[in-house]
Order: structure tokens, then sequence, then C-alpha cells
């Protein structure tokens, strides 16, 4: 590929809409997912993004064709999954990964069942394919999406920093938190809510199988950088915004150059660039990098 084709290639919408809106889905992302991480709750967003889709399939159902009522139907879904968790895990004995994976098993079940009838029953279902929702297909986001991703996103993000201490506190001690007098169910509702939306605009680029890692390996990353909170959501937001939007860019240039092998998918391309960085920060990080560690001088032992 010489400098001029590399310069055309780069230099389109087809190309800088989907990476725009998958930097805006892998920063929110990476800054929501990185309480679930550090609350051990990381396979929360995988539940949420599996029990989504019979939301995507019943707003479909009821008329809704726009990204908007898709999107809303995939979040209630996902919504109503957390509540029926939180309602198993306080009124019995069931533990909390539990009662997740069965609450996952049941959505997925169910959106696979809706998803299976609309196929076969339901006219014009080939004009939007559903199948975007389950694998993901981010190189055909457009500026709807893309505006959707980044509005929602943007007010995930500002409610993160509007309740940014009682998160902290909650996250860290909620015994501590209720001596305080911080409504520790209302605030966690509001984490699993953030958790929601930052899973359902990020279905139709990534796809559920791929959308966890999206939330996870972030602060992953970001966590062998810094001990201080404030700087690992920060950092996890910004290499969540790196991998969507240099996977997006690798999945295009791969496509360009090697036409005879197909289109190189782009949601997996945006996790295998979230993976290096992990890859990358587990050797390098100024906090817990293997290298870092390596090179730290050892504390001399007192005579």
């Amino acid at each position: 590929m010489t400098a001029d084709q590399l310069l055309d290639q780069l230099n389109t919408s087809a190309l800088w809409v989907p990476a725009a809106g998958t930097a805006a889905l892998g920063l929110t992302a990476g800054a929501v997912g990185s309480f679930a991480v550090l609350r051990r709750q990381s396979l929360q967003g995988d539940a949420v993004a599996h029990a989504a889709l019979p939301g995507v399939a019943a707003a479909f159902l009821l008329g809704g064709r726009a990204p908007l009522a898709l999107v809303a139907g995939g979040a209630a879904a996902g919504w109503l999954a957390m509540l029926i968790v939180a309602q198993i895990t306080k009124r019995s004995r069931v533990p909390f990964d539990s009662a997740l994976a069965g609450v996952l098993a049941v959505f997925f079940g169910l959106g696979l069942v809706l998803f299976t009838y609309i196929q076969r029953n339901v006219r014009g279902a080939a004009l939007t394919p559903l199948e975007r929702y389950l694998f993901g297909q981010a190189a055909l986001i457009g500026v709807p999406d893309m505006w959707l991703i980044s509005g929602f996103g943007l007010a995930a993000l500002a409610l993160l920093a509007l309740f940014w201490k009682q998160f902290k506190v909650v996250s860290f001690d909620p015994a501590f938190a209720t001596g305080l007098g911080v409504p520790v169910r209302a605030v966690e509702l509001l984490l699993t809510t953030l958790t929601v939306v930052a899973v359902v605009i990020g279905l139709k680029a990534v796809g559920v199988v791929l959308m966890t890692a999206l939330l996870i390996a972030p602060c992953v990353a970001a966590r062998q950088w810094s001990d201080n909170l404030g700087r690992v959501v920060v950092l996890a937001g910004l290499f969540g915004a790196m991998a969507g939007a240099g996977g997006t860019v690798a999945s295009h240039l791969l496509s360009y150059q090697f036409p005879k092998t197909g289109s190189v998918p782009t949601g997996p391309t945006i996790v295998l660039c979230a993976t290096a960085l992990v890859l990358l920060s587990l050797l390098l990080g100024a906090a817990r990098g293997r290298v870092r560690k390596r090179l730290r001088p050892r504390a001399t032992p007192a005579v």
C-alpha cells in the first residue's frame, strides 16, 4: 500500500464515523466497567449483554426499527435481569454468581427463541438484521448510531462524575457508606444502570459475546499503571477509546490490504487491540508491570 492509498483509505467517513462511535463506546465502557471490576462483579456486564437480547427482539416485535428503540428495549431487559438477580440473592441463599449465571441463561435462551421467530415469521426482518446485536458489526455503524453511543456515553460519564464520592465509598466499603448515611442500595442500582447503558449501546458494535472484554480489559490494563482510583478510571477510559478507534482503523486497513481474505471483522479486532494493551501494561505498567518490578531496587536488609 502506497502512502497516497493509505491517505485515501484514512480520509473517508466510512472509517471515521465507526471509529468515532467505537472510541466513544470504549471510553464509556472502560470508565464504567472499572467499578464492576473493582467490586468483583466483572461478569455483570456479560449477564447484561446476554439478557438484553430478548429486549431488543421484543422492541422489534412491537414495531421498533430505529437504533434508539432497539437500544431502549435491550436496556429494559438488561435492567430487569439485574433486578431479578438482586431479588434472588436478597431473598434466598443462592450466591450472586449462581443467580447471575441462571438469569443469563434464561434471558439468552429467550432472546434466541425470539430472534429465530422474527427471522422466520416477521416480514421486513432482513431490513434490520438483528444478528448484528448478537455478533456485532462495528464497520456498519452509521451517523445515527454514532450520536446514540456518544449521547448515552456522555450521560453515563456525567453521572459517574456527579456521584463520584458515593460510587467510590460504596465500591470499597459498603458498611462504612451505610454509616455515613449513603443510600447504598440506590447507589448500587445506579451503578448497575450505568453498566446496562454501557453494554447495550455497544451491542451493535461488538456484539454480546465480545462486549464483556471491552468492559473489563481497559480497567485491567489501567490497574497496572496506578493504584489511585481516579487515575485508574481515567486511564481505563483512554485505553478503551484507543482499543475502539485502533481496532476499527486496523480492521479497515487490513480488509483493504488483503481483499482476498474477505473483510476483517471489526469487533474481534477491537478486542484484540484491548488485549494487546493489557499485555503491554502487564509488562510495562508503572505500578504493577513485570519489567518495572524487576528494575525496582530491592530494599537492603537492616543489619
